[in-house]
């Protein structure tokens, strides 16, 4: 990935909107040579999606918690099951004082009660720890570092 790559990238994550010609314009390339660096750049896995950022508070998802899950034993279902749930927005095997930590958002304090309860049916789920979210102060894209200072 050279700086174009990454200038690419990085005006993509603010408007993935933009047109190839916008973009070309941007980093001093065509429309066609832009759109062959971005169709590269989803070849080789650097651009995953392109998606839209929905304000989860304007869509009735306004409580966001954290979730430590831990097991005696994870079957190989286990990815599937909690993909299954559609308030988890993200799954990860930890290291640390659980095995598994989830990000999930819910529309009400109710309804993440009804969320813990269904993770218990989870197999191999023996307990849990939640942490509520009152504040978020910012959340971000990936970084990726933009063109290096030219030594003069």
């Amino acid at each position: 990935m050279d700086d174009i790559d990454r200038m690419l990238i990085g005006l993509l994550q603010v408007d993935a909107t933009q047109s190839y010609a916008a973009l070309g314009a941007a980093v001093g390339l065509s429309s066609g040579a832009a759109h062959e660096r971005v169709r590269k750049l989803r070849e080789r896995g650097l651009i995953r999606r392109t998606s839209v950022d929905v304000d989860p508070v304007a869509a009735g998802r306004g409580v966001l918690a954290y979730v430590m899950i831990d097991g005696n034993t994870w079957m190989g279902d286990t990815a599937e099951a909690l993909r299954a749930i559609p308030e988890i927005e993200e799954a990860h095997v930890i290291a640390g004082p659980a095995s598994l930590l989830v990000k999930v958002r819910a529309s009400s304090t109710r309804e993440l009660q009804t969320l813990l309860r269904s993770l218990f049916e989870v197999e191999g789920t023996s307990s849990t720890q939640t942490i509520v979210v009152l504040e978020t102060f910012f959340e971000r894209d990936v970084y990726i570092p933009g063109p290096a200072p030219s030594a003069a």
